[in-house]
């Protein structure tokens, strides 16, 4: 009998969880071949979701529940709950219903086809315009600096198989990014085309401030790319002050003219160069700066407590 994980992090979800777990129940529920259990990681929420989740847990032994000592983010959460699966097969999903619980049997399907992940493709994704964009820019990012396959999408809800989670999780940094750990991993990644559903309450928990969190993670975690571009765009600029500079020395001797440069261009071209240095200079010190805090052994997450966590570690 295989055994199906499914981690999901919660924030602020009090209203909405009981309704995935009642969705993963019934479609799992039908099927004698498999066994399961829901990981549920609460990242520090400000409702009452703590509470649901306990009440959750102590009514049925298959609800793990991990509960943060802060707010550590989505990523963070995803690393605990892969860390504390025990699945065969490990699913991901949201916590606010919009993830198609009903069609998780089409999304495993592929691994069973000779692929590794299978992560869902929306047609349409029913969010805001906002979360649209950081998803767009998120995706060009992981396309340009981390190689992501410019057909595949990447998505909110996915299936791995153990050896791809057992390989993620031994990522101990403390600035994790589960697109990029996915495809350090494995090339065999499918999409499986799907709906995605109206979410059931509330609003996004992701603001201007978690998307940069997220991109940031992205490119300095698992990509130079940046610091490259950072030198080829040095060389570039000094080898056009260098021609610059010939240009005048030859307009001088040939024609003996008096080379004199404005205000305005003086300062527009300083203005340029110093913004241009200030940027390579914080593109290099946000490498360092997380080098530093790594070193530190800064942690991915802190648990404050648990449910039927120690019984699912075998303790």
């Amino acid at each position: 009998m295989k055994k199906l994980s499914f981690v999901i992090p919660c924030y602020n979800s009090e209203k909405t969880i009981e309704n995935v777990i009642n969705d993963i129940k019934k479609v799992v529920e039908n099927r004698d071949a498999y066994d399961y259990e829901i990981v549920l990681v609460n990242d520090f929420s400000k409702d009452r979701t703590s509470s649901v989740l306990e009440m959750l847990a102590m009514n049925d032994e298959k609800i793990v529940v991990i509960n943060f000592a802060k707010n550590f983010g989505q990523h963070a959460a995803l690393m605990a709950g892969f860390r504390h699966s025990r699945g065969d097969v490990v699913i991901y999903l949201d916590d606010d219903g919009q993830c198609p619980v009903e069609r998780v049997f089409d999304l495993i399907e592929p691994l069973y086809d000779d692929f590794d992940i299978s992560i869902a493709k929306y047609h349409k994704k029913k969010q805001s315009g906002f979360k649209n964009f950081g998803s767009k820019v998120n995706d060009i990012m992981a396309e340009h600096l981390i190689n992501k396959p410019k057909d595949l999408a990447l998505s909110n809800f996915g299936a791995m198989k153990r050896f791809v989670v057992d390989e993620i999780v031994k990522y101990t940094n403390c600035y994790p990014y589960i697109a990029g750990l996915m495809l350090r991993t494995t090339s065999k990644i499918a999409n499986v085309e799907m709906e995605e559903n109206e979410r059931q309450s509330g609003s996004t928990n992701y603001n201007i401030h978690k998307l940069l969190s997220l991109w940031l993670n992205g490119f300095t975690s698992f990509s130079v790319k940046p610091l490259r571009f950072a030198s080829v765009a040095g060389m570039l600029f000094a080898l056009i002050g260098f021609a610059f500079g010939i240009y005048t020395i030859i307009t001088k001797l040939i024609y003996n003219e008096n080379v004199l440069m404005g205000y305005s261009t003086t300062v527009a071209l300083l203005t340029f160069f110093n913004g241009l240095n200030l940027m390579v200079l914080g593109m290099i010190g946000e490498y360092v700066g997380r080098i530093f805090i790594n070193l530190n052994n800064s942690p991915q997450y802190v648990i404050r407590n648990s449910f039927n966590l120690k019984r699912e570690d075998g303790d």
